[in-house]
């Protein structure tokens, strides 16, 4: 096994963890599940009531590290090319040029993407797997890095179109923040009272070096023993007597990047046992489609995907 030097990734996690935590109180978790999404190139599906924090969160990851950031309050009335841009004429000139949409930046929060139609949501998609827009026959590369945050309300569902299971698949982690404990939440208090902490962000690193820690990223080791590892999770979604469509090749490439993007935040050029099981939730969960009986027990995926890591057992060192 050939070392591979993850210091700079270290280095650049924990100075962009200190920068957000400057605006966020807590959210140590979400944090370091937006720079694995990030370092593999993903995008994140955040799931949770509104008020908790999620746009601050993506304008203070987007301004740690320089980034452009653009907002998109997704509505039933919005069309594909709201989104993507669209040619417009110019009468001065006499041609059409193309005004870009607000996908054309480098992090992306789409506010309630449930409540855009589904031809807006697959628009955005398909920006999201391709990387690029089309437009009047012509391609138009999006800027890199691409990261889409989208948000949804999971107790509003009047006036909504639910993700299908085939676009939720294009998401690499799904996450919920959650509520504040009471101490965090007195600090918010006093944290905000008399000044936006967001506007004081300094960048702490930039584009070019969240493009060479994702290469670095890729080089991390991954031995047989946790590729086995791995598989076996996948495969045993497939025969969990709960799930009806397990993971599939995509959601096990998806924690398969996400361990070694989790291993060089952690300053390790190795991925181990606990990677897996740190990300298996927010990774295969949203993938999982969980039989008729299940459902009505109330039973919930991320249960049954702890069910599925007990039953798989763990590597050891030799």
């Amino acid at each position: 096994m050939q070392a591979v030097d993850v210091g700079p990734v270290h280095e650049l996690a924990r100075s962009v963890r200190e920068s957000v935590g400057r605006v966020i109180v807590g959210k140590t978790s979400a944090v370091e599940l937006l720079l694995v999404a990030l370092l593999c190139e993903g995008h994140v599906l955040i799931e949770d009531v509104p008020g908790i924090g999620k746009t601050t969160l993506a304008k203070a990851l987007a301004r740690s590290l320089e980034l452009t950031f653009k907002r998109v309050q997704c509505t039933p009335d919005l069309l594909p090319a709201d989104i993507t841009g669209t040619m417009v004429f110019n009468q001065v000139t006499g041609t059409f040029e193309f005004h870009p949409g607000p996908v054309f930046t480098q992090v992306l929060l789409a506010d309630e993407i449930n409540r855009a139609t589904p031809r807006t949501q697959a628009a955005l998609l398909e920006a999201m797997e391709e990387r690029q827009v089309s437009v009047e026959g012509e391609v138009r590369p999006l800027p890199r890095p691409f990261v889409v945050l989208a948000t949804q309300n999971p107790i509003e569902l009047e006036g909504t179109f639910p993700l299908p299971e085939a676009q939720l698949d294009r998401f690499l982690l799904k996450l919920s923040l959650g509520y504040p404990d009471l101490e965090e939440e007195r600090q918010i208090l006093r944290r905000f009272r008399s000044a936006d902490p967001l506007r004081e962000l300094v960048p702490v690193a930039d584009a070019g070096g969240i493009l060479a820690a994702q290469r670095t990223v890729r080089e991390v080791h991954v031995s047989t023993a946790v590729e086995d590892y791995l598989l076996a999770i996948v495969r045993e979604t497939r025969r969990h007597p709960a799930i009806e469509l397990g993971a599939s090749p995509r959601a096990a490439l998806a924690l398969y990047r996400t361990a070694q993007a989790l291993a060089a935040i952690n300053g390790r050029d190795f991925v181990i046992p606990d990677d897996i099981k740190r990300l298996a939730g927010p990774v295969l969960a949203h993938r999982l489609i969980t039989n008729p009986q299940a459902r009505l027990k109330g039973r919930s995926v991320v249960e049954i995907v702890e069910e599925v890591l007990g039953a798989v057992p763990v590597p050891v060192e030799a």
